[in-house]
């Protein structure tokens, strides 16, 4: 028997307790924006240092000036092997609204559902505990069969991912040395479907901004002063509106010179993904892309920079009727950006189109909320060559390169600290309610996600 059938056969047989390892950690209340949960923080970081441990790892809890970073090295690796780093969170998101969980957030059961399906339910079943641990299962197994991984590995799991990481970029840059790998290694994205594993290949960067205009150095009576008088609200509206063209482009100086087109042989398998764009609008009550002309829906959102306003204030919006002409107001606004695009250059070019369409008797001021450039991983990279392989052979389908619309600052970092691409596998659902009230994880997702990882871990060993 081979060594990965081994490990395989082992994993299958500890699935039990791997199960309740796992619903230790989910009761453990981890909520890293909460200053009342820090000590529980720290329990969670001790928890995996003490599994990690046990498993032959040189595990220790490192203190940041918020929550502790968990690192490990495993004492057995072995030499002339690649190098993976794996990257998770323990921290989890606020259970908010309380009264709206079917279940206690922090006392997680197994649950089957009407299609035969089991739930593993509890506030970070799945993001990030059940995906996190996936991987160290995995490594549980292997060792448990074989003595000793195939790979070097190292582990690196973080306690603030929930509230943007303010902690990990200075911590990498002084473990810089120490964490160096071949790869980062990720599970925290999802599936493509229920059936069809995937591995993020392309994520976009971010640009937040704050817009504040300001005019009169009152408000001002809309009787009296009305059509002499500059309204923030209208000069706001206005700026925002030029920032589109008629075709759904962005119309910022230079905003595409630094956009490649999406090459042929991307865009060619993205075709082949079982993807229907009039169901993905429809289920949210729309019907056609506002996005650039003659663009798919999957390009889009994926390959092509996008702005959007998140949120406009100023005046008076309570109950009733005010006729006020505004001394202020505000939006805030992000922009999407894909490879190659400078956040820092977007940036300043933003700002200069909404300076220069100014008026007179206005001023500006702008707030920075975030700032992270897109990630792309090679396409004809060996590393995603293999993992694709090994998720196909698992799930019986064709593991799907996806992309994601959304963006992960911290890849950023680890790209900029550490100089390493990441491979994001994940084997989340799209209906885990992340984030959300009565989180779940699939028991399939965890058991083959384990599974899948042994496949991974046996493959980029090999020569």
């Amino acid at each position: 028997m081979t060594a990965l059938k081994k490990a395989l056969a082992v994993a299958d047989e500890q699935l039990d307790a791997s199960l309740e390892r796992l619903m230790a950690l989910i009761r453990i209340p981890s909520i890293s924006t909460d200053p009342t949960h820090a000590e529980d923080c720290r329990r969670a970081a001790q928890w995996l240092k003490d599994e990690l441990d046990g498993l032959g790892f040189d595990a220790s809890v490192r203190s940041t000036e918020l929550h502790p970073m968990v690192v490990a090295h495993d004492r057995g690796a072995p030499k002339g092997v690649p190098h993976v780093l794996f990257y998770g969170h323990y921290d989890v998101q606020p259970v908010d609204p309380l009264e709206a969980w079917e279940r206690p957030p922090f006392e997680p059961a197994l649950v089957l559902q009407p299609d035969g399906e089991t739930w593993i339910t509890g506030r970070g079943a799945s993001d990030d505990k059940g995906q996190l641990l996936t991987f160290v299962e995995a490594c549980r197994a292997w060792k448990a069969a074989n003595g000793a991984l195939p790979l070097k590995v190292s582990m690196l799991f973080e306690g603030e991912e929930e509230i943007a990481s303010p902690s990990l970029e200075p911590f990498l840059a002084k473990t810089r040395n120490e964490l160096q790998a071949d790869m980062v290694l990720v599970c925290d994205t999802d599936m493509w479907d229920r059936q069809t594993p995937a591995v993020t290949t392309v994520m976009r960067g971010l640009v937040g901004e704050e817009i504040t205009i300001t005019a009169a150095d009152r408000d001002l009576h809309s009787g009296i002063f009305g059509n002499a008088a500059r309204n923030p609200l209208q000069v706001l509206a206005d700026l925002l509106a030029s920032l589109r063209t008629p075709d759904g482009s962005i119309a910022i100086d230079g905003f595409y010179d630094d956009v490649a087109e999406l090459p042929e042989a991307v865009r060619a398998q993205w075709a082949r993904l079982p993807f229907d764009q009039s169901a993905f609008l429809g289920g949210v009550g729309l019907s056609q892309p506002a996005g650039e002309a003659n663009r798919s829906v999957l390009e889009q959102v994926w390959a092509r920079p996008s702005f959007e306003i998140h949120g406009i204030a100023g005046g008076f919006s309570g109950d009733g009727f005010k006729t006020v002409i505004p001394s202020s107001a505000r939006a805030k606004v992000s922009l999407r950006l894909v490879d190659r695009q400078d956040p820092n250059k977007v940036r300043a070019a933003f700002r200069a189109h909404l300076h220069a369409r100014l008026p007179q008797d206005c001023a500006i001021a702008f707030a920075e909320h975030g700032t992270s450039a897109a990630t792309v991983l090679p396409h004809d990279g060996e590393m995603l060559r293999k993992t694709l392989e090994a998720l196909s052979e698992e799930w019986e389908t064709e593991a799907a390169c996806a992309g994601t619309g959304g963006s992960i600052p911290i890849l950023t970092a680890f790209k900029q600290q550490l100089g390493m691409d990441a491979l994001l596998v994940g084997f989340a659902r799209f209906d885990n309610r992340v984030h959300s009230p009565n989180e779940k994880y699939d028991l399939t997702s965890y058991h083959k996600g384990i599974r899948s990882w042994l496949r991974i871990l046996d493959r980029l060993a090999a020569g």
